[in-house]
């Protein structure tokens, strides 16, 4: 089904009955990258999840966003679905709109964040190494001979670019470098509600030096490290994912 959020036709799912829990998925993501989460808890709880704007089947944002716009949008659609004491996961990059409903709006009863994105990444010297690199070959690119400019842009994104970077266009290219780039270290210490962190053993995309920072400032927080598990850790350890937040949910779980 759809919404409409400031002009924009979101998609989203609500089943289940019980105390309201809504689900934001990571870059990339969808609906469907939440489902193994949505299963575990529809039997329990109004269970929510949508494709953020520009993905799955949502509408693209008119204009580039970072992380506070699409916190905006998420809380509009809070408000309009009369969403109450609400239980909110996010992964990844739904972890940052997830720190900043927690710790701007008392909207949120408990808050699961699981490999979550939001501080800035510690850099290697080898990082700024490459940097530079990149930046000489795109100058370097921008020098042969093409149509255009945006031409030589674009061949050059799609050959030397991340593959989050490759893989967006347009206005969601420009979005994911404003959200990257989003610091949200010290709205972790304006968070009340009690917080479970969960994290990946193995996850190179938000290293587990980010979960352990998080749990130091985030006041009522927990850290749930999962064995042998990456960046989609709640796949990766999938029972013992819904074991932990099972006895985190428990005095939550509907009759």
């Amino acid at each position: 089904m759809y919404i409409d959020i400031d002009g924009l036709n979101i998609n989203y799912i609500d089943e289940g009955d019980g105390k309201d829990v809504l689900l934001l998925h990571g870059w990339g993501g969808s609906i469907q990258t939440m489902m193994p989460i949505f299963n575990i808890l529809k039997n329990k709880f109004r269970v929510l999840t949508l494709d953020l704007p520009g993905f799955g089947k949502s509408d693209i944002p008119k204009e580039p966003w970072n992380s506070y716009d699409y916190a905006q949008c998420i809380n509009k659609f809070i408000n309009k679905l009369n969403l109450n004491e609400l239980i909110l996961f996010g992964h990844s990059h739904g972890g940052r709109i997830a720190i900043i409903l927690a710790s701007k709006y008392k909207l949120v009863k408990k808050l699961i964040l699981i490999d979550s994105a939001g501080i800035i990444p510690k850099r290697k010297v080898k990082y700024y190494i490459k940097v530079y690199w990149f930046k000489l070959l795109k100058r370097i690119y921008l020098m042969l001979p093409a149509e255009n400019k945006q031409v030589k842009l674009d061949k050059f994104y799609k050959k030397f670019g991340s593959q989050d970077y490759r893989d967006s266009e347009g206005v969601m290219r420009q979005t994911m470098v404003k959200v990257i780039n989003d610091n949200l270290l010290k709205l972790l210490s304006l968070i009340k509600a009690p917080t479970l962190l969960i994290w990946g053993e193995n996850d190179e995309d938000t290293p587990v030096y980010m979960g352990e920072l998080m749990e130091k400032e985030i006041p009522d927080s927990g850290l749930v490290i999962l064995k042998g598990a990456g960046h989609y850790s709640y796949a990766d350890n999938y029972e013992q994912f819904r074991a932990v937040i099972s006895v985190f949910l428990k005095d939550d779980f509907g009759e």
